[in-house]
């Protein structure tokens, strides 16, 4: 079972992507958590999430970005010049960041000088800094643009009926993907966070319905697994967006720690929060999408994040979180900050880690600080004991 999730996961083209395109299925690739997955699935289309993993050089990259900028849409763009997303019948760069905004530009550049490159469908999917009043009117009219780009391109009809049944088979995987959290935040751990990340990894990946069907046996099995107390400690990892499962097996090596949750934007995050199946469904995808402002890209809402963050760390019993931003993320690694200095005050350990992503990354030196951290979190009484005890949640 977990060897489906795991190449789906681990590999650019996986076995099931390739199934999928020898049978004549269209792929179109995304960069972002706020593009309505559920779109493509109701036009027949196998919505795939660009990831930088596989890359091990930049020299083409490195033409187009420069030195000072986020190593992941550097690997993306390396990827593409590489010919790794050559199964990619269309691609819809989002501004994320600023990073990601020029993936646009200088994937289009690159372009010219390497023919092939540049899906046919090549779309920029614009997304507003604030949920509320003309911000939520803004998404909507893109979401909507981008349904008609997508019926233009295919020659395909999305109609309300088939983007509502899609919304319904969505939401019965984030209920799915909810009560494996529900089993992650047990004392009794049942499966690893390297194992659960490659999970929600997968679902980024692979066609929804067997997903979903993979999904449903992984819960039903899990629910019968017998598992003593973890005495391990018990780690939340958040911060810059990370596709490759080996940053959470980085923290588990050890042995003395486990990845009981995470707030990552390739995790499970978005897939928390359900999708109204009544009612006007372009109008529910641009309100559960946009609404939630768990990015730091979203303006104003810090504090709405911290709360979250603490509601997490509460409900799954955290001992302490691990954050971590690739160089030059500002987003990231200036809310970083913000949150160690209020979890700190809360009685929750936590460490900063920065990295660099791709072929660059110190695997050595981030081991190091992690068993560090460890090493400071055995000689301190548990956090849990006290302010964030289960009994007083």
């Amino acid at each position: 079972m977990m060897k489906e999730f795991y190449d789906a996961a681990t590999r650019i083209r996986s076995d099931v992507l390739s199934r999928w395109k020898d049978t004549g299925g269209n792929v179109v690739g995304y960069t972002c958590s706020y593009v309505p997955s559920e779109i493509f699935h109701a036009a027949g289309i196998l919505p795939y999430r660009i990831r930088g993993i596989e890359t091990e050089s930049m020299e083409i990259a490195d033409a187009y970005f420069g030195p000072y900028i986020c190593t992941f849409p550097k690997c993306v763009l390396q990827l593409a010049g590489k010919g790794k997303y050559d199964f990619l019948d269309g691609a819809i760069i989002t501004p994320g960041c600023d990073s990601m905004r020029r993936l646009d530009e200088c994937w289009r550049k690159a372009g010219d000088a390497i023919p092939g490159i540049v899906p046919s469908f090549f779309y920029y999917f614009d997304v507003p800094h604030k949920s509320i009043g003309h911000g939520t009117r803004w998404f909507r009219e893109e979401i909507v643009n981008l349904i008609k780009a997508l019926e233009n391109q295919f020659g395909i009809t999305i109609t309300d009926e088939k983007l509502n049944a899609s919304i319904r088979l969505y939401n019965r995987a984030r209920r799915l993907l909810k009560e494996l959290e529900d089993l992650r935040a047990k004392d009794a751990v049942v499966i690893s966070g390297t194992d659960a990340f490659a999970v929600t990894m997968a679902g980024t990946a692979m066609p929804r319905e067997e997903y979903t069907e993979h999904l449903e046996n992984l819960v039903a099995s899990l629910k019968k697994k017998k598992a003593k107390k973890d005495e391990r400690k018990r780690i939340m990892l958040i911060g810059s967006i990370s596709d490759d499962i080996s940053l959470v097996d980085l923290v588990e090596q050890s042995g003395k720690a486990v990845v009981v949750t995470e707030n990552l934007c390739f995790g499970v995050r978005d897939e928390g929060n359900e999708v109204a199946e009544e009612g006007d469904p372009v109008d529910a995808l641009a309100k559960a999408y946009l609404g939630e402002s768990t990015c730091p890209r979203m303006y104003g809402k810090y504090k709405e994040r911290l709360a979250t963050l603490s509601a997490i760390i509460r409900r799954s019993n955290v001992d302490a979180v691990v954050m971590q931003n690739i160089r030059f993320c500002d987003l990231h690694g200036s809310e970083n900050g913000l949150f160690e200095r209020d979890l700190e005050k809360e009685g929750i350990p936590c460490i900063r880690l920065e990295r660099e992503y791709g072929p660059l990354v110190e695997t050595g030196r981030l081991r190091m600080r992690i068993d560090a951290f460890f090493e400071r979190l055995e000689s301190q009484r548990p956090h849990k004991e006290n302010v964030y005890s289960m009994e007083a949640v």
